[in-house]
């Protein structure tokens, strides 16, 4: 007899349906799983039947063929147990044909019990799309489903259940289950935690001001300066002053997490921005995103987020060049002989390097810390095109004695975090017009927009001319210093970009300008 049901396949972090065909016929015994099927899904075969006879049900020495359409795509993980599961037993007629707009993932245990799956938000939300009216997955996935359920105000019922036994008496209706629910506003309700607070930095004024700066116009941020000149703590701060998640973007880094398995269970929806920092011995598909499975990298769990990459120099080459693509189009391809995913990289990058391999460029004498030779091979590591893509280069001092004895009067991360939002809102504002790609920021203005909202005065103009022939600047950088202008006089609640908002914008392109002289 044959059996039909729903399940679903993840392409990046997107889902599409799949069709559970379960066949059990007479014939020489065999289990036969067909559909482009992976490793993990061929090896699920004893999983499920070891669980269908541990739940008390009995499976006949019979063919036994499973297909999971459409058969041109392949299907990767151990979602498709508990419909593989399903299937069987409705074909041995041990469920009731209740399969109709009900889609089923799970992954079985030996025992019968479910186990806790990937990428249930995007499956929740594939469902919602195909007219699905019911949702059976995992109780541990089931609050994550129903995120995607209230946001689309869809008519999805979610279901959360344990075991392959509870799954049939919800089928066969032998059991009254509640459809599992989620209250949006509770989850961002609560003052959220901060690791470092602007208040706790001492000195670094300059410094400060050029993140708030960043933090206002999603402007890319590299710092330079001795070890223990507070460029880490900086970085860790930049997230206490950054406006808050809304819930389109909470909902599109949410999908990111669930498929990449880091969602926490019992956060079901994230509602902090994302702050990363890999290691920089990290690898470039680690970073970028890939592997056999194409799974998300850094650039992409930075989301809607930070990626903080300390000691910039220390990683390789190759690394730190991988980065220019999503810097450019907030986006990552990741290209396979079968498919080609693209995962979403909209993330501010914050580096931070020292100037020498020694640590600081001179010692108290005046003299270079390493050889002229080797601080070049270690800067070089850097490269020109890289560095035009971000916008902001901040020049971090030692922070002097005096500063760390004094009693602190620095502004605290929420004073900063209300003039970020007021310049962010400005933005929205002028950009609320604007058509596919959607842009939210000044940083991720083109250059037509550019043209459009950096106008510059006969006197301005010339100013800038001046400074990209003094300073050897790119069209790149030309393109940055309008950006980062612009950003600074919505910060000042200017309409229009004034001298002062220029000349700031152009001191932010000091490693142009010196970047090799020592």
């Amino acid at each position: 007899m044959l059996s039909t049901l729903n399940a679903a396949a993840l392409i990046g972090i997107d889902a599409i349906k799949v069709t559970v065909e379960a066949n059990v016929a007479g014939g020489i015994p065999s289990f036969t799983v067909v559909g482009l099927p992976d490793n993990a899904v061929r090896e699920s075969r004893e999983r499920i039947l070891t669980a269908i006879r541990n739940s008390g049900f009995t499976i006949p020495p019979k063919k036994i063929t499973v297909n999971l359409a459409p058969a041109d795509i392949k299907k990767v993980g151990t979602a498709f147990d508990l419909p593989v599961a399903i299937g069987l037993l409705g074909s041995l007629e041990l469920i009731g044909n209740r399969f109709e707009e009900t889609l089923i993932m799970g992954e079985l245990a030996l025992d019968g019990s479910l186990r806790r799956i990937n990428g249930a938000l995007p499956v929740a939300i594939m469902a919602g799309k195909e007219g699905i009216k019911r949702l059976i997955v995992p109780m541990e996935n089931a609050a994550e489903a129903a995120v995607a359920v209230s946001a689309a105000k869809s008519a999805i019922e979610v279901y959360g259940v344990e075991s392959l036994n509870e799954t049939v008496a919800l089928l066969n209706g032998k059991r009254v289950f509640t459809p599992v629910t989620v209250n949006i506003a509770e989850l961002f309700e609560g003052e959220q935690e901060y690791l470092v607070d602007f208040a706790d930095i001492k000195g670094q004024g300059a410094a400060k001001k050029a993140l708030e700066i960043a933090a206002a116009g999603g402007h890319n941020v590299i710092m330079i300066g001795p070890p223990g000149s507070g460029k880490t703590m900086l970085a860790k701060g930049l997230p206490g002053i950054l406006p808050p998640l809304g819930f389109e973007e909470a909902l599109e880094t949410t999908k990111i997490y669930s498929v990449a398995s880091l969602l926490e269970k019992e956060r079901p929806l994230m509602v902090t921005r994302p702050f990363r920092s890999p290691h920089h011995t990290t690898s470039n598909i680690a970073l970028i995103g890939g592997g056999s499975t194409a799974k998300p990298g850094e650039v992409s769990l930075a989301h809607n987020g930070i990626l903080f990459l300390d000691e910039l120099p220390e990683f390789s080459r190759n690394a730190l060049e991988v980065l220019r693509q999503p810097l450019e189009e907030r986006e990552v391809t990741v290209s396979r002989i079968s498919v080609t995913t693209r995962y979403p990289a909209g993330f501010m990058l914050i580096a931070a390097m020292n100037p020498s391999p020694a640590g600081a460029l001179k010692d108290p004498d005046g003299n270079l810390t390493a050889p002229p030779q080797q601080i070049q091979r270690y800067l070089s590591k850097i490269s020109g095109p890289l560095l035009d893509r971000i916008d902001i280069h901040i020049d971090v001092p030692k922070v002097e004695n005096s500063d760390l004895f004094a009693a602190s009067s620095a502004e605290s991360s929420m004073t900063i975090r209300q003039r970020v939002i007021a310049a962010r809102k400005i933005q929205q504002e002028r950009f609320a017009t604007t058509t596919a790609p959607k842009i939210f920021t000044n940083a991720q203005m083109n250059s037509r927009q550019i043209k459009t909202w950096c106008q510059l005065d006969r006197e301005s103009s010339q100013k800038l001319m001046d400074a990209m022939n003094r300073m050897n600047l790119s069209a790149r950088a030309h393109d940055r210093i309008l950006k980062v202008s612009r950003t600074i006089a919505d910060l000042d609640g200017c309409q229009h970009i004034a001298m002062k908002h220029l000349i700031q914008g152009i001191q932010y392109r000091n490693l142009d300008r010196d970047f090799w002289s020592f």
